[in-house]
């Protein structure tokens, strides 16, 4: 039930029914004033939490802004750079929607509080005077009324008429002031409906321009979070494998720590205790202690281990000569002697233990026997590239490629250790070589491709060298995708013969394994995941070496990818390092080319459907994937001169089953599709998507491989064999 209305004309009966209505008017106005003053003051503390929220964010922007990430190693992949700027553009989207609420916070006392506090002293104030007013010549015209009535009717004439005339004058100016008053309020009760509201309304509308603020940025920023995304899984995969090489050197450290010692025939190094000798008594301090063969420097630092501070300057010198000590002539145990050419006297030094005196007198060249450490001569490998090894290698590819092609994690499912070494036992071995029958389900594919695996490791050095490891290596590490290739084409062009025969002979195999990958599951990424730590492990086995496994994965990578440029063209001179600046060339995607590293993650399969084949993708992502430090697989043999019978993957025999491309036509139909895989974009007319995503009006693009298809309103091509329509 709303107001009643109040009549001017009721001013002049002023009758109690019209007091009543007055007085409801009257409570409503202060009903209104304590409602605007509770609305003033938690619209200042919304305005000041707010800034509070502002500068918290902006303390967090700066953090995040502020923090720099640090890999392990000396270069970093293309995802772990995305990953590393990833808090830059966090702290970036944060202070822009920060300084849009800034400037809502700026206008919110403009637009919100100061019209509050006008309406409030201007027109309830001005209401509440009125009142007082009001009140005032109410209670006056009462009582001159009240006292001209008491007046005797014996009075004068001239008197009465004079009194008449001064109540008249009263009651006329009290109705004056009760039509006022009355105007007043009805205004007061009017005006709120706007410019109470309107004040609300302004500040609801700043809030609304943040928050479409916020919006913007959030489509702006999907392009970057869809790149950030398929990063952190790319990263995520390999840490797995990473780890797992990590943890098994941690675990071989523990067992033999002498075995894994990394010892270098120019550099010895640790803690020893050195005799100093004062007045009446002598001390040992603990030294740490560094020679290089070559200059014959020793360098002496003392270091305390315990709090993990330097003490006092490094002293060095030049070594003359070290003769073991004797134990008969000295109380302490493992102790030699050592003389320089720069200082005077004998220098006695303490070793930890037995073995290690003996491998700094074996540095030093000390007069004790020098024990060999060579552990490589040793164990020397039986497997050599020569007929043998090309013969094998030939007949179990050829195996692997007519019986087992399509077989699910090919490569990465390893075999019996037991049966690896009997095939690759009987195919090495000159009488029985020829008895061995690949073709018999005795030997599984599992174990012949992890024959071949082994065959390779077997080597004397990685089939891609020592000489060149670091180099590609490095190679891999250039910011240019196509200087990448570039370096890598010429160094393989500097690899010894046989191992540039050898490893076509397997580039090739992995490409045609890599074109099945709908089948196999086995992607470039993934293969590159196998043999990477194969074709180019280190030399020494240590924990930086390790972190450079990322960087075999991407070499392996690329030589699958480009097998065919890189084999059969000769380098074009002067490449490699200088290509850096060449233009990134479009990605093309050929029927028989499998997804590479960069444009999906490495283990990723297709997303589950209800539909018949994607029941077989489902059942194929349950087999179990394992690394490539597993045990290792075997495989059946053929003849050498039967390569060039193997299937060449071109037609039908891909394994991806696409349909063939086609030029567009008006009569091409628009249909949805869902991506089978993440990619990412390497060119504006390219769309950047994750897993699982729906295109729409998805149809055949004019260029070969591709599809057009529409994304969150933009339109881009699509790689054909990335989605599936639906």
């Amino acid at each position: 039930m709303g107001l009643p209305a109040l009549e001017f004309s009721d001013c002049y009966l002023d009758s109690p029914q019209f007091r009543e209505r007055l007085k409801s008017h009257e409570m409503e106005l202060e009903k209104t004033n304590k409602f605007i003053k509770e609305l003033i003051k938690d619209g200042k503390a919304l305005i000041q939490a707010l800034k509070n929220l502002s500068t918290a964010k902006r303390k967090f922007a700066e953090s995040l802004n502020e923090f720099k990430f640090q890999c392990i190693g000396d270069a970093e992949t293309d995802d772990e750079i995305c990953i590393a700027k990833s808090l830059q553009e966090f702290a970036g989207v944060l202070q822009n929607l920060e300084d849009e609420r800034t400037r809502m916070i700026e206008n919110a006392n403009d637009v919100l509080i100061l019209p509050l506090e006008r309406f409030r002293k201007e027109q309830i104030a001005a209401a509440k005077e009125a009142k007082k007013k009001y009140d005032k010549e109410t209670e006056k015209y009462c009582t001159v009324l009240e006292k001209h009535l008491s007046l005797s009717a014996k009075k004068k004439e001239a008197h009465l008429h004079e009194a008449d005339n001064q109540v008249d004058h009263v009651r006329q100016h009290f109705y004056e002031v009760s039509l006022e008053y009355v105007f007043k309020v009805q205004e007061v009760q009017e005006r709120k409906m706007f410019d109470f509201v309107e004040p609300l309304l302004a500040f609801l509308q700043g809030l609304f321009t943040y928050y479409h603020h916020g919006y913007e940025l959030a489509k702006d920023f999907n392009h970057f979070k869809t790149d950030l995304t398929i990063s952190i899984q790319n990263t995520r995969n390999r840490f797995g494998s990473t780890r797992s090489e990590v943890e098994c050197l941690m675990k071989k450290m523990k067992e033999n720590p002498h075995e894994h010692k990394s010892i270098s025939p120019h550099t010895m190094q640790g803690y020893l205790f050195v005799q100093e000798k004062r007045s009446f008594v002598s001390t040992w301090v603990k030294y740490y202690c560094s020679y290089h063969r070559e200059p014959k420097r020793m360098t002496l630092m003392l270091f305390d281990q315990k709090s993990g501070g330097k003490i006092g300057d490094e002293e060095s010198f030049t070594l003359k000569s070290c003769t073991r000590r004797k134990t008969d002539s000295i109380e302490k145990r493992f102790c030699f002697d050592i003389e320089a050419v720069d200082r005077p006297g004998v220098i006695t030094m303490q070793a930890l233990s037995e073995e290690d005196r003996r491998l700094w007198m074996e540095a030093m060249d000390g007069r004790e026997p020098v024990y060999n450490l060579n552990r490589d001569s040793q164990n020397e490998a039986m497997a050599q590239l020569d007929v043998i090894g090309f013969n094998i290698v030939t007949k179990f590819i050829y195996a692997v490629e007519t019986r087992g092609i399509d077989e699910q994690g090919l490569y990465r499912i390893v075999g019996v250790n037991s049966r690896v070494q009997k095939l690759l036992g009987l195919a090495m071995d000159p009488k029985t070589c020829a008895d061995v029958e690949l073709d018999s389900t005795e030997w599984e594919i599992k174990t012949i491709t992890s024959a071949i695996k082994h065959y390779l490791r077997m080597l004397p050095g990685p089939l891609m060298t020592y000489q060149y490891q670091r180099n590609f290596i490095k190679a891999a590490k250039l910011d240019n995708p196509e200087a990448r290739v570039a370096e890598i084409h010429s160094i393989v062009h500097r690899l010894p013969e046989k191992n540039r025969q050898m490893l076509e002979l397997l580039m090739k195999h992995l490409a045609k394994v890599a074109s099945h990958h709908q089948q196999n599951l086995m992607t470039v990424a993934n293969l590159g995941v196998v043999f990477g730590p194969t074709l180019l492990r280190p030399q020494e086995e240590t924990v930086a070496a390790i972190m450079d496994i990322k960087f075999q994965n991407i070499v392996v990578e690329i030589l699958i990818e480009n097998h065919e440029r890189i084999f059969k063209d000769m380098p074009v001179s002067g490449g490699g390092q200088g290509n850096t600046q060449l233009n990134l060339p479009r990605r093309r995607s050929a029927d028989s080319k499998a997804p590479s590293c960069s444009e999906r993650p490495l283990t990723l399969f297709p997303t589950p459907t209800f539909s018949e084949k994607d029941k077989a993708v489902e059942k194929r992502n349950s087999v179990v994937v394992n690394s490539s430090a597993d045990s290792v697989n075997c495989n059946s043999t053929h003849n050498w001169t039967q390569l060039n019978s193997l299937p060449t993957g071109d037609g039908d025999h891909d394994g991806l089953q696409l349909a063939k491309p086609s030029q567009p036509n008006s009569l091409t139909p628009l249909r949805k599709a869902r991506a089978l895989y993440a990619c990412k974009a390497e060119h504006d007319s390219e769309l950047s998507f994750i897993a699982g995503t729906i295109f729409d009006n998805v149809h055949r693009s004019r260029e070969p491989g591709w599809l057009e298809g529409t994304l969150d309103g933009k339109t881009g091509l699509i790689p054909e064999n990335y989605v599936e329509f639906v």
